[in-house]
């Protein structure tokens, strides 16, 4: 193992460690490191990527802004607000989530809360803890012109006016956004409290420590100067004299491409509990940075651990330890999968403000992997593509009052199979009985090979006891085929891992989850629903998955989403494990 230091990765020893010296070796010799801190798009792909590393500054330059943060929480304190609620998708909302489970609720301060979905159960859900009158709501989107933001401010927006007058209405919103955008133009046209600014050379992914992810967080009662310090102070470990041997972003970032590049392109991310809603934000940065042009890492957050037979070749763990609350069962289990062979990549954090630091190293490391797997790291053009299709299938609905859906071609209760033609055709050439919902969900398992990865995308509320039963679903899967599991969210994750899904390797079997929209919620201004905008997304991801042939399957459960994946868990089960 290499010798660990504040912020470098230690490694197992592998088949791997002569290449991965020689590479930082060359990164040594060619100035690598200098060349990314001068935006050198030659290190990629020589494309754009020199118009979008503002984000390597900007932790210094933060810090020299945090007293218009700190006067608007004193305000909103003044006020008497005891909640924050964030409209947000992707990188505008991921940061802040995170930082909210993993602060929580400071005293005195209100507490923060993240909807970054479009599902009507999720919206009452969060509503019905909220007292409007004392709500405040930041409306974060970097173009100005996000569908979810935009139609989520309008509802909330359309709600205070029941409760508060109108001369008071814009003093509940604050925007953060690039300057110029339509979500500038009515924060100032509503009066809206404040408005910040992001960073036009920063893209969504890489905007934790801008004000995208620093002003919720300082809402919150988050120490932002001494967590923006912690970031710094990674930046300057990670800076031009220091050498690539050393430098704990320029190790982690080789590391990660190299293996990536040899077939363990599953990072399999390991967090301790207290801080485990990194992960979520770490998916993003990964899948939707190097998941393109048919390569890149698929991250796989939040799947139990298991024992050393039920994990293929195809992964490397990542170990982010937390060492005044480890857990024990994972230190034991991350040991006997390096033992059994399996490559860990460990990282030490000593403090929860050390998060800043942790999300600098990682930024910088996945600009670092983008080079060595030879892609730009920073667009994301499948997620463009799937959100262009949203807009066109809820444009058509405005016109037509229609949305055209797929049709069934298994039912069971009330659970409904839909595919396309294309995967219709090849899962009957794997069924020898009848077409039952059974069989041709068999035949889509059975499509599961070595080295391919299973992936649930669930166009439902995001809670616990979905969660939970969605969980058990993917370590079935995972232990009895052998492969790496995913589980998001729709449409949260479409601005997430959506872009490793549709532009990475071809190696996931997708099944997509939807449901029924029982109490659904008009969404003011338009002639659709909150849910008929899910449905559209839903809908949207499904096509452009087809379209890069995807072997995806889409199930429906019904109205009772409850009952419909217990029967889903049911049917796997049997599936997997006949008796």
């Amino acid at each position: 193992m290499t010798q660990n230091t504040f912020g470098k990765p230690t490694f197992s020893a592998s088949k791997f460690d002569e290449e991965i010296n020689n590479v930082l070796k060359t990164w040594q010799e060619q100035n690598n490191v200098k060349r990314l801190w001068q935006s050198d798009a030659t290190l990629w792909t020589n494309d754009d990527e020199a118009d979008w590393t503002g984000w390597l500054t900007i932790p210094k330059l933060e810090l020299s802004d945090l007293k218009h943060i700190d006067k608007l929480a004193k305000e909103i304190q003044t006020v008497g607000f005891t909640d924050v609620v964030l409209l947000g998708m992707g990188g505008s909302s991921l940061c802040s989530a995170m930082m909210a489970t993993t602060f929580k609720h400071t005293p005195h301060y209100p507490r923060l809360h993240v909807l970054d979905s479009t599902a009507p159960q999720q919206i009452h859900t969060l509503e019905e803890k909220l007292s409007l009158e004392k709500t405040f709501f930041i409306v974060a989107s970097k173009s100005g012109k996000t569908l979810e933001s935009n139609i989520l401010k309008a509802y909330f927006y359309a709600r205070l006016q029941t409760v508060v007058s109108a001369d008071k209405l814009g003093n509940h919103f604050a925007a953060v956004t690039d300057p110029g955008t339509p979500l500038e133009k009515s924060a100032k046209i509503e009066h809206f409290k404040a408005l910040f600014h992001g960073i036009p050379s920063i893209g969504g992914r890489y905007s934790a420590l801008s004000n995208f992810g620093m002003l919720p967080s300082g809402l919150m009662g988050v120490d932002i100067k001494k967590f923006l310090e912690s970031a710094e102070q990674m930046a300057q470990t990670c800076g031009t004299n220091v050498d690539a041997e050393n430098n704990p972003g320029a190790i982690l970032g080789i590391l990660l491409g190299i293996y990536g590049k040899h077939g363990k392109d599953k990072v399999t991310l390991v967090i301790s509990p207290a801080i485990k809603a990194l992960g979520a934000w770490l998916e993003q940065l990964l899948a939707e940075s190097t998941g393109k042009m048919g390569k890149g890492l698929i991250p796989i957050d939040q799947e139990p651990l298991g024992p050393p037979d039920v994990y293929g070749d195809d992964r490397i763990f990542v170990y982010i330890r937390f060492t005044d609350e480890p857990g024990a069962n994972q230190d034991r289990t991350i040991d006997i999968l390096e033992q059994s062979g399996q490559i860990v990549i460990r990282l030490h954090l000593h403090d929860k403000m050390h998060i800043g630091a942790e999300l600098f190293q990682w930024e910088f490391a996945t600009a670092v992997a983008g080079s060595v797997i030879d892609i730009n790291p920073f667009n994301q053009p499948d997620v463009e593509t799937s959100k262009v299709r949203t807009l066109e299938l809820t444009n058509e609905y405005e016109k037509t009052g229609k949305l055209n859906e797929l049709k069934p071609i298994a039912t069971m209760d009330d659970l409904q199979l839909m595919t396309d033609s294309a995967n219709t055709s090849a899962l009957k050439k794997l069924i020898k009985d009848e077409e039952t919902v059974e069989a041709l969900l068999k035949a889509h398992l059975a499509r599961l090979t070595i080295g391919d990865y299973f992936n649930l995308s669930a166009f439902i509320e995001m809670n616990e006891a979905h969660t939970e039963i969605l969980q058990k679903i993917r370590v079935l899967v995972r232990d009895h085929k052998k492969v790496a599991t995913c589980l998001g969210f729709g449409p949260r994750f479409l601005h997430s891992t959506g872009q490793a899904y549709k532009g990475g390797p071809n190696t996931g079997v997708f099944l997509q989850i939807t449901a029924d929209h029982v109490k659904d919620i008009p969404v003011p201004e338009h002639k659709y629903t909150f849910g008929l905008v899910i449905n559209a997304q839903a809908q949207g991801d499904f096509e452009v998955l087809a379209q890069r042939k995807r072997r995806v399957l889409r199930i429906h459960l019904g109205s009772d989403v409850n009952a419909g994946l217990e029967k889903l868990h049911i049917l796997i089960q049997n599936i997997l494990t006949p008796t």
